[in-house]
């Protein structure tokens, strides 16, 4: 019979359940951190009915079961975890603690474009204000496409070239190289989870493509073929949740766009699936997410376009109309997110390119709304957060 030595309160300690094992902790971009557990064996004489993850500053939350997701943590403080499981009779004696994590907030990164082209430029995406000079690229970088990790951000450059590079988010420098793409071109899109990053390759400089490669964030590297679009095309938007990328719009091999959307788990290798359609035909969109919404923000149709379109990741059907950009029509811009904002930067309008940066509230329907300025005036810009897509 299995010792029941974990309870500490209620009115038999004996009647209580082991502690959790195996806890550790991931994230603490923007004071959100999660906590993953494995539930005791021994749940004492009662079932076990939620657990409780609490921080070293005090603060805490509850849940039924792994992961913990516990918020408020104070920016910049280092900060450690313990976990508890509680059943009818108590709460069990604490986990061991986790290791330490440092709460920052959550930066944007905007890379590359038609001018200034191996430029990079960054912006924390919770406050307002104009982009700061990141570094470079070691190569210049139009058309490519962004994805990231909670720490590193791994930028596919375009102009024609088969580099990929990285760079540590919260620290500025110049990029590193990372490895190579299988195929070389431009008009890249990307999109990731917390370890792997898919990138679509839409145009090897003579012909449109429907190649997609992927990497191990983590580990440096040349690209792995992960698969095909159902369509030959370029021009796309990509965001992504923790399972499941997202392609939207493009320009096909007749020169016309379409209103498709297109999905991949981005888990597992394989060509895409069907999973409905923006509200109008448009390419050069540009996508952004949280772990379960997604943004497919501007492109052109006929000509430059402010149409916001958004989906609900995990439920395939077509996208519904959220709003405008706040700027007016543009196209080739640069996207990124974090948990509640997703924010676009430059692109071409009509007569010029820009250096606007807007954001919306992903949550709620509505215009663009003004949050600053790009270093330089641009378009066909790539961009990457820490925090986009539930990170």
């Amino acid at each position: 019979m299995a010792r029941r030595n974990g309870g500490f309160v209620g009115q038999d300690g004996l009647d209580a359940p082991d502690p959790p094992t195996g806890v550790s902790v991931s994230g603490g971009t923007d004071g959100v951190a999660s906590i993953s557990f494995t539930a005791p064996t021994d749940t004492g004489t009662s079932a076990i009915t939620g657990f409780v993850a609490t921080a070293s500053t005090g603060v805490g939350a509850t849940a039924t079961s792994s992961p913990i997701s516990v918020t408020g943590l104070t920016l910049g403080t280092a900060v450690t975890f313990r976990a508890y499981a509680i059943n009818a009779y108590g709460t069990s004696a604490a986990s061991g603690v986790t290791s330490a994590v440092t709460p920052a907030g959550s930066r944007g990164v905007f890379s590359g474009g038609s001018t200034a082209s191996n430029t990079i430029d960054y912006i924390s995406i919770a406050s307002t204000g104009n982009a700061t000079d990141f570094g470079d690229h070691t190569a210049d970088s139009y058309l490519g496409g962004g994805l990231a990790s909670s720490t590193r951000g791994i930028f596919v450059l375009g102009n024609g070239g088969n580099i990929i590079e990285f760079i540590t988010i919260s620290t500025t420098g110049n990029a590193t190289d990372f490895g190579n793409t299988g195929t070389g071109g431009n008009w890249m899109t990307a999109f990731s989870n917390s370890t792997r990053g898919v990138h679509r390759i839409g145009y090897n400089g003579s012909s449109n493509l429907n190649t997609i490669e992927y990497i191990t964030i983590a580990s440096a590297g040349n690209s792995t073929d992960f698969g095909n679009t159902s369509s030959v095309g370029r021009d796309d938007g990509g965001l992504a949740s923790p399972t499941r990328g997202v392609l939207g719009g493009f320009r096909n091999n007749s020169n016309q766009r379409t209103d498709e959307i297109q999905y991949v788990t981005i888990a597992s290798t394989g060509n895409t699936t069907d999973f409905g359609n923006l509200t109008s035909a448009r390419m050069a969109t540009t996508g952004a997410s949280n772990s379960t919404r997604g943004l497919f923000m501007a492109g052109t149709d006929a000509a430059n376009h402010n149409t916001v379109d958004f989906i609900t990741i995990a439920s395939t059907g077509n996208a519904t109309d959220f709003g405008d950009t706040g700027t007016g029509a543009q196209n080739g811009v640069g996207g990124l997110a974090n948990s509640t904002r997703a924010v676009n930067a430059g692109g071409e309008r009509p007569s010029s390119r820009s250096n606007v940066i807007e954001y919306f509230t992903i949550s709620s329907a509505g215009n663009g709304t003004d949050f600053g300025d790009l270093t330089a005036a641009r378009d066909g810009i790539a961009g990457l957060s820490n925090a986009h897509g539930g990170l």
